[in-house]
């Protein structure tokens, strides 16, 4: 076996292993073993754990991109795309088994690595956000802001719609979501009157 194959070996065992078992839990020796490779052969490839965990993520967050990237229709309007990639990476992000592991390791034991793991990718998403916020305002689509605030909210607001909202009472469906981001960022709260 060739050593870029036995590096992808390790790198999809050791993403399983951070999936089931989480940051904290997950050890050298498990991925080993669940690669079926000597623990010395990871230790050619990544110096430590955390170099480890660091590759998986970083690979996650490209797919993210990729996702937001063939998400965005030129023939859309600013507030669907926004609807269109938030859907898309927050749907990612749910059902990615890494980053659902890594939010049950932070709720449970506070561990730092999932905590800035977490951090990293809602920065991402609001980076790539404040990409299209930008452009919207260049083309005249939305008024001035600040890109990066109004991303950050948009973001957090999606999220509390789509997953906090749900511990109050009977989840919203995707078209009663959609009406809400659109009252609260497109129309405001203000009355016409």
């Amino acid at each position: 076996m060739s050593a870029v194959d036995r590096r992808k070996q390790v790198l999809e065992a050791a993403a399983k292993s951070f999936a089931l078992f989480g940051y904290k839990a997950t050890t050298m020796d498990q991925v080993a073993k669940i690669a079926n490779v000597g623990k010395g052969t990871i230790y050619t490839f990544f110096t430590n754990k955390e170099e480890l965990f660091d590759e998986i993520l970083h690979g996650a967050i490209l797919e993210m991109k990729r996702i937001a990237e063939r998400t965005i229709r030129e023939d859309r309007d600013f507030f669907d795309n926004l609807y269109r990639v938030l859907d898309a990476l927050l749907e990612f992000r749910d059902e990615h088994a890494l980053f659902i592991k890594l939010s049950q390791e932070q709720r449970e034991f506070g561990t730092p690595k999932a905590n800035d793991s977490l951090t990293k990718v809602e920065n991402v998403i609001v980076g790539y956000l404040q990409g299209i916020v930008e452009n919207s305002i260049q083309n005249g689509e939305i008024k001035p802001c600040d890109p990066q605030v109004v991303s950050f909210v948009m973001l957090r607001l999606y999220a509390a719609l789509t997953a906090d909202f749900n511990n109050l009472r009977e989840p919203l469906q995707k078209e009663q979501i959609k009406e809400y981001m659109l009252l609260f960022l497109a129309e405001g709260l203000r009355s016409p009157g």
